[in-house]
């Protein structure tokens, strides 16, 4: 695995949809042919569909919070795209299309944002861990069952999604030490969107964040987070030397938050509409839909074709999330062990009771 030199980054797709060569990187996506290249095309697309038609929603009022993705859908779409399905995923808030393309129903995808549940889907179910609402966290989550992979002589592998701001938490740095230690079959995959919360990358990083973990020990690798294809092959190479024993390696994907940091935020405060624009220019479903038509693998019924697909996926989104029922108090205390216990119970009894004291109260 090379680490590339400071400041700049793989890239095979330009952003004006130009394929370009990058040796090293061109043989972990030479079998990407054009229906592969349309299913990535389709699956971004649709992200931000979800994504936009989630943001409408908690505009509307009907969801309570929403952390948008919008521009980083090629790091996350070309990254999960590189994993085998027994492989287990530890994402923070804000990989929700991770969560689509392993199939998460769309309804428990919202859910949790309206309110009517205290956590997401089962991981079991897509080998996606819920999100991880403590900044870092994820990492050390992922590390553990990275190990307990090479533990079972086991050739699956876990990767943890996490941003720039994440990678001065004491959680990520610790959690790459374990990984380095134990050769743990680990991906550390941040995305670089430029701004963790509204805190500028540039303030916490003088240097690419990749640069950090060679002092680790763990071999890196800075891409173009806005290129499908690049995010596809370091993904790739990072998974093969995780199965091979080679340990954990980490990718930077250089990518761009164009939306807010949540629908609490307001970005206008801190970034100017010269970078926004600066930043539109390197749409990452901008530039794969220029290669596709360049090259004739997509024309005009085929993006029509897209693009009512993902108005077919929001409308299960918006449809689900309004059809949810509104939840009851005492279901607060549902699933919270695995077991019943007399102090959980107890505690139910006297919120009960408090209820109760109430006109219309739950008993």
């Amino acid at each position: 695995m090379l680490l590339t030199h400071s400041g700049e980054y793989v890239q095979l797709l330009t952003p004006d949809g130009e394929r370009v060569a990058a040796p090293g990187f061109d043989p972990w996506v030479a079998d990407v042919g054009d229906d592969e290249l349309r299913s990535l095309y389709e699956d971004m697309v649709i992200s931000r569909r979800i994504d936009t038609e989630a943001t409408a929603l908690q505009r509307q009022g009907e969801i309570g919070l929403w952390p948008p993705l919008l521009g980083q859908e090629a790091a996350q779409v070309g990254s999960v795209h590189a994993l085998r399905r027994a492989d287990f995923v530890f994402g923070s808030y804000r990989e929700n299309a991770v969560a689509y393309c392993r199939g998460v129903d769309l309804t428990t995808m919202i859910s949790v944002w309206r309110g009517n549940a205290n956590t997401g889907w089962n991981p079991y179910d897509i080998g996606v861990a819920t999100p991880a609402i403590i900044i870092g966290a994820q990492s050390l989550h992922a590390v553990g069952y990275a190990m307990g992979c090479r533990f079972d002589e086991s050739d699956d592998i876990s990767i943890a999604y996490f941003g720039d701001g994440a990678t001065s938490q004491g959680d990520v740095n610790e959690a790459m030490v374990f990984a380095a230690s134990y050769a743990a079959p680990v991906i550390f995959f941040c995305q670089n969107n430029h701004y963790a919360i509204s805190e500028p990358v540039g303030l916490q990083a003088v240097k690419p964040i990749a640069d950090r973990a060679p002092g680790f020990g763990i071999p890196s690798v800075r891409v173009d987070g806005n290129d499908v294809l690049a995010v596809l092959a370091a993904t790739r190479i990072a998974a093969d030397r995780a199965r091979s024993g080679q340990g954990p390696t980490f990718i930077e994907a250089v990518t761009y938050r164009m939306g807010a940091h949540t629908t609490s935020d307001d970005p206008t405060r801190y970034r100017t509409d010269e970078e926004l624009a600066a930043w539109r220019e390197k749409d990452p479903i901008d530039r794969l839909r220029t290669y596709l038509t360049g090259s004739g693998a997509l024309d005009e019924a085929g993006e029509a074709e897209v693009q009512a697909h993902s108005d077919r996926i929001a409308k299960q989104l918006r449809d689900g999330c309004r059809g949810l029922a509104d939840p009851q108090p005492l279901e607060f205390f549902d699933a919270v062990y695995a077991e019943p216990n007399a102090h959980l119970e107890r505690q139910r009894n006297q919120y009960a009771a408090y209820l109760a004291s109430f006109d219309g109260g739950e008993s």
